[in-house]
């Protein structure tokens, strides 16, 4: 087969190549490659690589050229590219086979390009060549600045550092290829900084060059530049800033701003007061600034401690002062650093120090008492103004004002003058073992000034109580019971205390000792056992019996009581179990309950029979308005339904016959109404020997209208015309009247005074009417 030409071109210099030549069937031929060249064998084909430089300013630059030995120039071959970027970066002339770049290449963005080659018979439409691949690589030119990969940077370094301490290093970085010349190969150098930072060239660590001192300036600002092509001309550059700040050292003691204090405490301050303020200065910060005040000399009154926020030094009273005693106090203090390192020791050999002159302020001050409390004992029974102790408080002041004691809420102790503690009422040591008093002390001269103190008042004890039962007891004994059977077992309590222990003896009286039904035995345990002293027991004749036991105590001097124990005799079953006791015995197995019950029902009864009771007098009090049963009564009821002129409403109403209960009234001749009127009007001038009976008669209906519920509030007038027994007037009612005087005169009414005004108004309306 025919070899083919490749013409490569760089910078826009063409250059030619060797001709290759390689036949399908001289596979032994031995072809001859140029050094740096790429050679690959593919079917006849044999292609190298092109380079073309980046950036290349021309819309169409020449890159080489394929060309096919068969092709004798008549433009019967047709030359085709296919790949990435074919077409569209690069072109082929058809015809000619040369290969053009149409835009400007970036290495940085992609360095290579590979595509493939065609080349076909215009004529006939075949290839004329199998396919074959080349390769287009873009050289690199210097158009990258270095550049700093974490700019702009921050470092810290101790203050003092020696020289040639590291700092940081700073790296740039540079796209273009480090294998072109020198376009990657960077130089660093410091631009500001000087003259207490350097970096070094090829690595771009910085390093101290002289030493520093927070306190002066306590961070810096440096800038470091890099340059490729190892900074020869025309080489490009970048800059980066860094931040160096310089750490802290205990480099620097605190020192006191004054070398001298004045304080001044009150005398009545209590321990722990704050008295005043001192303050060092330190010019370290951070823990290297903390530090700690000391008083050089012990001090028993003052100490200094830290305010660990402030760094202030607080002076504190450590015991209360007297002004009396003692009015002012120097004192030394000096201060240090809390923590220093051993190599930073020499700047601390030597501590600051201050003088604090503390002057006590005289201040009233109350009474003081000469114990912090006071302890008393009295014995129960001490009579009355008894001396039970003293308590004593003075005036610490100059002045030493007189003293007087009080005892605040108390009603069985009060105190003397002279601070004498009496009791003004019975001890009882049962009542009240112990008694909390607070007695006050106070100035004569300055009522304000007052203290006060606890008193205890221990009551002892004496053997003023006998010994009694520990509880009540019920003890029953069965009637079949046997001789020295154990019926009962008891104890005893007492409520005096005992500086032993309580011991009780149990005994049975001495009338009972030789006759009693029952003996008792002491446990000497403070308990004692009831045995029988016979056999057998009658429920009938003898349902209860009582035993008197003495009980004495091991008191001083010792104490004696009777007490009485009830034992019920029961009827037994075989196994000892009560069924059927005495009365009293009885009631009380019951217990509360039935009693509760019967007292519930015999109020629930009472209270039935009183309702029963005020029923059926109700009842009663209804049927018979009067009790006088025997005598005659009549009596009109007006009846107003309103509140004023109410005689036009009039209505009549008759009333039951009220009779008294010793005889009838008698019948007496029919009198005229003017003649009965004016009897009534001269009787009622006089003092009848039944007024007493009038005045009850008529309470007593007065009473039963005001209880009466069934009664309506009607506005109505009642009139009854019973005067008393024996009354000479008689009666005012018309109802027994049997002839009705229409034309009876009765203008004499107006005649008659104010009583009869209301009459007359009626009545001579009346006859004025029937006129």
């Amino acid at each position: 087969m025919d070899s083919y030409i490749f013409l490569p071109f760089m910078l826009g210099i063409p250059f030619l190549w060797p001709c290759l030549q390689a036949t399908e069937n001289s596979k032994t031929e031995k072809v001859k490659q140029p050094v740096g060249s790429h050679l690959r064998m593919k079917r006849g084909w044999e292609w190298k690589q092109f380079f073309v430089p980046e950036e290349m300013n021309s819309t169409k630059h020449l890159i080489g050229r394929i060309r096919s030995d068969l092709d004798n120039g008549n433009n019967s071959f047709q030359y085709k590219l296919l790949g990435v970027g074919a077409g569209s970066i690069f072109v082929i002339d058809p015809n000619t086979g040369d290969i053009y770049a149409q835009q400007k290449l970036d290495r940085e963005k992609q360095s290579l390009y590979t595509l493939k080659a065609h080349v076909t018979d215009t004529k006939t439409g075949t290839n004329v060549e199998p396919e074959s691949e080349f390769v287009i690589r873009v050289s690199d030119i210097n158009d990258n600045e270095p550049k700093f990969l974490h700019e702009p940077y921050v470092a810290s370094v101790p203050e003092m550092s020696p020289e040639g301490t590291c700092v940081i290093q700073v790296t740039a970085s540079d796209a273009d290829d480090p294998a072109t010349g020198n376009n990657a190969r960077l130089l660093y150098n410091l631009v500001q900084g000087q003259p207490y930072f350097s970096v070094e060239p090829t690595t771009g660590i910085i390093r101290i060059s002289s030493k520093m001192d927070r306190e002066l300036q306590d961070e810096y600002w440096i800038i470091i530049q890099a340059k490729d092509m190892i900074g020869q001309h025309g080489a490009l550059s970048g800059t980066a800033s860094v931040l160096i700040k310089l750490l802290d050292i205990n480099d620097n003691k605190p020192i006191f701003k004054d070398s001298f204090y004045r304080l001044t405490v009150s005398e009545s301050a209590p321990a722990g007061t704050t008295v005043g303020v001192i303050i060092a200065y330190d010019n370290d910060i951070g823990k290297n600034a903390e530090m700690d005040y000391l008083i050089e000399d012990d001090s028993q009154t003052f100490d200094i401690i830290t305010n660990n926020e402030t760094q202030e030094g607080i002076v504190i009273l450590k015991k209360e002062v007297d002004f009396e005693q003692q009015n002012h106090y120097g004192i030394r203090a000096k201060v240090r650093n809390r923590h220093v390192e051993e190599k930073l020791m020499t700047y601390h050999m030597e501590t600051s120090t201050t003088y604090i002159r503390v002057q006590v302020e005289d201040v009233d001050e109350p009474p003081v008492f000469l114990s912090p409390y006071y302890v008393f004992e009295s014995f129960e029974g001490t009579p009355h103004g008894s001396h039970i102790g003293i308590v004593s408080a003075t005036d610490p002041d100059q002045r030493k004002s007189p003293i007087r004691y009080s005892i605040a809420r108390s009603q069985v102790f009060s105190v003397h003058e002279n601070g004498t503690i009496v009791n003004i009422d019975h001890l009882d040591r049962e009542i009240s073992a112990w008694y909390n008093l607070s007695v006050t002390a106070t100035e004569r001269d300055n009522v304000r000034q007052i203290s006060s103190i606890p008193v205890y008042v221990q009551v002892l004890n004496i053997n003023d109580h006998a010994p009694e039962f520990s509880q009540y007891y019920e003890t029953y004994v069965c009637e079949n019971a046997e001789n020295g059977q154990i019926i009962q077992t008891i104890s005893a309590v007492d409520r005096d205390e005992s500086i032993e222990e309580h011991h009780f003896y149990f005994n049975l009286s001495l009338e009972d000792i030789s006759n009693s039904s029952f003996t008792i035995r002491d446990n000497q345990d403070n308990t004692a056992v009831v045995l029988t002293n016979r056999t057998g027991f009658s429920l009938q004749e003898e349902p209860v019996f009582y035993i008197p036991i003495l009980i004495a105590d091991n008191g001083i001097p010792p104490l004696t009581s009777t007490n009485t124990l009830t034992i019920y005799v029961c009827d037994c079953d075989d196994n000892g179990n009560a069924q059927m006791c005495s009365n009293k015995k009885l009631s009380f197995s019951m217990g509360f309950g039935v009693e509760v019950i019967i007292a519930i029902l015999i109020c629930t009864m009472v209270i039935f029979g009183f309702i029963f009771f005020m029923l059926a007098l109700k009842q009663r009090r209804k049927q018979t308005l009067f009790p006088e049963k025997s005598e005659d009564f009549r009596a009109n009821i007006f009846r107003y339904d309103d509140e004023g002129c109410g005689e036009e409403d009039t209505e009549a109403f008759d009333i039951v016959e009220l009779r008294n209960s010793t005889m009838m009234r008698e019948r007496k001749a029919r009198r005229t109404t003017s003649a009965e009127i004016r009897s009534l009007y001269r009787q009622s001038l006089q003092v009848g020997p039944d007024s007493a009976v009038f005045r009850k008669f008529i309470l007593e209906k007065l009473e039963e209208a005001n209880t009466d519920p069934c009664a309506p509030p009607f506005d109505s007038l009642q009139t009854f015309a019973f005067e008393g027994t024996g009354s000479l007037a008689g009666s005012l009612s018309s109802l027994g009247s049997v002839i009705i005087e229409q034309d009876e005169n009765f203008d004499y009414l107006s005649d008659l005074g104010p009583r009869f005004k209301r009459l007359a108004y009626m009545f001579g309306s009346a006859v004025q009417s029937n006129k």
